[in-house]
């Protein structure tokens, strides 16, 4: 998720900012500002006909905004505010207030007081130059919202009353709407970002979402029914609980960045030896990405086939005399394949790459008349590194349009839906967002 801290540029800076985000982004900033702004309406009305209990929507403010404080950076590039997402949605979903009192407040109450915590929590993130994640933060007000709208409406002294299993229920199936709401939006914001299907890019949300989504969901209601019993103390107590749980997905996201990291260096050796040219490991990477996103590959393969595509050449180091160029389209079946082979050996060592090293290996295979069919990921390379090889850091659209031609030409060689798509990537010279 993007967002960005407008504080301390020029007007022209803030401008381009403004026209850069996409049409989806917008319409949901828009709905989340307008959200909050009847919000702030309402409960300002709200305050001069009834009495607030402000310690509670004090403590709960300052529980949303520890958690906005502590968001949570995922793969690809999502952000995650757990420990936020669980105070708004205790809120949202409170049966009681301290010393017994029934926790009669409207939704609107709810947005405002997190949409107050989550300011509050953003501020030292753009104080210190990082973005303030307002697409997150909208996404997560949006989820919020519709969560409390229902509940806050059906709260009553005759609800509480009802047996707990019955309240627990209605509450779990609200929060896996909350949930459902939040992977929904994310997922359309993602797949206009990166221009992924929708079908895929809510698949892919869900996928990586589900196990934070039953973490929050199940300290949401250990708080609300803690709160009703102990009182506004079980938010502290639950603290410690929910920063462990934090730190292990955070453990997690960081071993995949760091893979990531990783292999990028490895692939950087081919080309500080001088046996390609320098970028072409980057390139066929973010053009084989852009493929497999055009043909709809989910999320975990689109992570394997950019490691693969970033050591696809890692096998020219066994070579004794480099390729001219490093363009291994230039070279015999038989020397392809010896490449790939060795390339997916070197992987192979590392003992967690498998999957990587059978794209590397299969990357030599023609898509038509070998025994067994490579993968679809393999063929994806061979494309983009065969159109790299022939177009290499050039912009030139004549040459761009003859190495095109060529794949198109070879349907023994490459396969006609990759190299469709691939045209359709090539023309646009690989979108900023990949």
């Amino acid at each position: 998720m993007t967002g960005s801290t407008l504080a301390g540029h020029r007007a022209p800076d803030r401008i381009s900012y403004w026209q850069a985000l996409d049409s989806g982004r917008l319409l949901l900033i828009s709905a989340a500002a307008m959200l909050v702004a009847a919000a702030f309406a309402g409960t300002a009305l709200d305050i001069q006909t009834r009495h607030l209990n402000w310690r509670a929507a004090v403590a709960f403010g300052g529980f949303i905004a520890f958690g906005e404080l502590l968001r949570l950076a995922l793969p690809g590039g999502r952000e995650a505010a757990p420990i936020a997402m669980v105070g708004a949605m205790s809120y949202a979903l409170l049966l009681s207030l301290p010393r017994g009192h029934l926790a009669h407040y409207n939704a609107l109450l709810v947005i405002t007081v997190s949409a107050i915590g989550m300011t509050v929590g953003a501020l030292p993130h753009i104080a210190a130059g990082r973005s303030a994640g307002l697409t997150g933060m909208c996404t997560r007000l949006i989820a919020i919202a519709c969560v409390a709208f229902i509940f806050r409406a059906i709260v009553s002294a005759s609800f509480v009353a009802r047996p707990w299993e019955f309240v627990l229920t209605i509450m779990a199936l609200l929060l896996a709407f909350g949930w459902l709401v939040d992977a929904v939006v994310g997922a359309l914001i993602r797949a206009d970002d990166v221009g992924a299907r929708f079908s895929v890019a809510v698949r892919d949300e869900m996928r990586l979402q589900w196990p934070l989504g039953l973490a929050v969901g199940g300290s949401v209601l250990i708080t609300v029914f803690g709160v009703k019993s102990a009182g506004l103390i079980e938010l502290a107590v639950l603290i410690g609980p929910l920063l462990v749980t934090q730190v292990a997905f955070r453990r997690y996201a960081g071993i995949r960045t760091t893979y990531l990291q990783t292999v990028r260096s490895l692939a950087q050796v081919t080309e500080v030896a001088g046996y390609v040219e320098a970028g072409h490991s980057h390139r066929v990477s973010r053009l084989a990405v852009a493929v497999g996103r055009g043909l709809g590959l989910p999320e975990t393969e689109l992570l394997a086939l950019e490691y693969a595509a970033l050591m696809h050449d890692i096998g020219q180091l066994s070579l004794r005399d480099p390729i001219p160029g490093g363009a291994t389209v230039l070279v015999s079946p038989p020397e392809q394949e010896q490449i790939a082979e060795l390339g997916a050996e070197v992987i192979r060592t590392a003992g967690v790459l498998d999957n990587v090293a059978h794209l590397v290996r299969c990357q030599s295979w023609p898509a038509r008349g070998h025994d067994p069919q490579p993968p679809l990921g393999s063929m994806i390379i061979r494309a983009a590194n065969a159109f790299d090889d022939m177009v290499g850091s050039s912009t030139d659209r004549d040459r761009s349009a003859a190495a095109l031609e060529r794949l198109r030409l070879d349907p023994e060689e490459y396969d006609g839906a990759v190299v469709r798509v691939l045209t359709e990537v090539a023309g646009r010279r690989v979108a900023s967002r990949l």
